[in-house]
């Protein structure tokens, strides 16, 4: 074993009459944390068994006697998610973040990226270099797609099996300490997207030791998360202590919870009630802010309700709504789950009143969906966005707006994202126009990627892509290297003056936003007509015609702060060309 300081390996295991470690193929007993003195205070102590082991070691645990495993609370996993864990001292980094507080990062430009594809190299370590780029851009919140272990050395990372440990093909634990630090120097907040609704298909040993999963409950995985069966305290346990250690040892600044409606929970505590309270607790005692952010398909207000309202205590959710209504308004696509959007008069209530569906009938998902948001609510706390990974990703084939559409249509989506009330969210490249697809990628084995690559085909085949693509719709292999490479970033599309202009003005909307705007609805006003759509926000004016025609708008106000396409301002009147946006101000 290395000569260092010990790390202590403690695994919940309700069931087991015994436990080790094997290091080295030596059984190593494990001791009922009951039993020691500094844990006595645990209700639960008699269900953990621990050990203390030297930093960097390899090691296995057993219960029983039974076959090693890795460990579910491992650290790091350097071999890949089936093989030995190892330990890791978490206190062993230098920070220089001594001061730093994101306090409210909502409200400000979030940037989402994959660390796999946002750089060539794909690593924590490679993507440090980008944070000047960013910090210059006027990103506030560098969002992270999942990190977690997965099994094989690509995939998006929702897959993840290792839940606390950092995926190897990125750098491992030490080079996630070592991008928040750098991050943080840049004055950059680093959210990161963590997922509790499910563990990925391979690699998943957490049964092995306890019961995480309950046949009462079921998602699109199979058995539900174990959140409110027998010996659920311990799962819950489980999924509170991950997000503290993101935030507490990683110095993590927000979270980014997936899929929470696959969080099935009828207890009288929801877990994300339950989770919202440990993290305020945390703040309280350690000085330090924490944003948890929710994706949730239900449109429900509860979301983003205080607890002691009765609501789950998330700080702010993503609104798919407003992407689509904007995605639709833009582009003319009504089928799939856009079926319900693509007015002006969509959009027009997606921008006001943050849901569509807010009790109006989904057809869709054929009956009435969602709950209206009170113009009291902060707007702020409604993530918006024109691309991210899923928006993107989930098309047939990963394909880019800017691939299909002119780059005045993308424009004039982008003015009311970044001029608008919400929290925006750019998707790696996006400022700039790019043409690189984000496409489903994964690393199974190779029998498991099969049924993965046929379920990816057969599930297109059911959401009409053929509108857009053509009958002869070939979707990209997950499996296949070519899949992953083809979906890199090309910083060098930067070299060219078009996406450069694309960029620059993506700035400009950006230095136009910071302390221009207000994100109470009663800041927020808009209206429409043939061929053309208007927003109002505080000081600043948006006026848009993404489409084919020339249109001319009464408007008071004449200075342009930002322009993309044919513009003339002249005697309270507004001309704008085709596909052509305008941001004026006072």
């Amino acid at each position: 074993m290395p000569d260092s300081l010990p790390v202590r390996v403690a695994l919940w295991a309700p069931l087991a009459e015994s436990a080790h470690a094997v290091v080295d193929g030596e059984r190593l007993p494990m001791t009922r944390a009951s039993e020691i003195p500094e844990e006595a205070g645990r209700a639960d102590a008699s269900e953990v068994w621990i050990i203390d082991l030297p930093d960097g070691t390899d090691y296995l645990l057993s219960i029983d006697g039974g076959e090693p495993r890795p460990d579910p609370r491992s650290r790091w996993q350097p071999h890949g998610v089936h093989e030995a864990s190892r330990t890791f001292d978490v206190n062993a980094h230098d920070w220089s973040d001594d001061g730093w507080r994101a306090d409210d990062v909502l409200g400000h430009l979030f940037y989402e990226l994959h660390l796999g594809t946002f750089t060539p190299e794909g690593t924590l370590d490679a993507a440090i270099g980008k944070l000047g780029y960013l910090r210059d851009l006027g990103v506030k919140v560098v969002e992270l797609m999942p990190v977690a272990a997965f099994p094989g050395d690509r995939g998006w990372g929702y897959d993840g099996v290792a839940l606390y440990a950092v995926q190897e093909s990125y750098g491992g634990p030490a080079a996630l300490q070592r991008f928040v630090d750098a991050a943080h120097a840049e004055g950059l907040a680093v959210c990161l997207d963590v997922v509790y609704n499910h563990f990925g298909p391979a690699g998943n040993y957490a049964p092995v030791f306890a019961p995480y999963f309950t046949e009462k409950h079921h998602s699109p995985w199979g058995a539900g998360i174990n959140l409110d069966d027998e010996y659920s305290a311990g799962v819950r346990r489980f999924i509170v202590d991950n997000a503290l250690h993101w935030l507490r040892d990683y110095h993590i600044d927000a979270l980014r919870l997936d899929a929470v409606h696959a969080l099935t929970d009828d207890s009288d505590h929801h877990i994300l009630a339950e989770l919202s309270d440990a993290v305020n607790a945390w703040e309280s005692l350690s000085g330090h802010a924490a944003t948890l952010i929710a994706e949730s398909d239900l449109n429900d207000i509860a979301t983003v309700t205080p607890t002691a309202d009765g609501g789950l205590g998330m700080d702010g959710q993503w609104d798919d709504d407003i992407h689509h209504a904007l995605h639709s308004y833009v582009t003319g696509e009504t089928f799939g789950y856009y079926v319900d959007f693509g007015g002006a008069g969509a959009l027009a209530k997606a921008i006001t009143q943050v849901f569509v569906h807010d009790g109006s009938f989904s057809t869709f998902r054929g009956k009435d969906w969602g709950t209206k948001v009170p113009d009291s609510v902060d707007r702020r706390s409604f993530v918006a966005f024109t691309q991210n990974h899923d928006q993107i990703g989930n098309r047939a084939l990963g394909d880019r707006p800017d691939e299909r559409l002119p780059r005045g249509v993308i424009a004039a989506g982008e003015a009311l994202l970044l001029i608008g009330p919400f929290t925006p969210m750019l998707f790696q490249g996006q400022e700039w126009g790019t043409t690189s697809r984000f496409q489903y990628f994964t690393d199974h084995d190779p029998e498991l990627g099969r049924l993965v690559s046929q379920g990816r085909t057969d599930e297109f085949a059911e959401h009409g892509w053929e509108v857009i693509y053509g009958d002869d719709l070939v979707v990209p292999d997950p499996q296949a290297l070519s899949t992953f490479e083809d979906s890199k970033l090309d910083w060098a599309e930067l070299d060219d003056p078009d996406h450069r202009a694309f960029l620059d003005f993506h700035r400009r909307l950006i230095e136009l936003r910071e302390g221009n705007l207000r994100t109470e609805a009663s800041g927020v006003s808009v209206d429409h007509g043939e061929g053309w759509f208007r927003m109002v926000n505080g000081p600043l004016t948006v006026l848009l015609a993404p489409h084919d025609d020339e249109v001319t708008v009464e408007e008071a106000r004449a200075f342009v702060a930002a322009q993309y396409g044919d513009v003339r301002v002249a005697d309270g009147r507004v001309t704008l060309g085709p596909r052509s946006v305008v941001v004026l101000a006072d």
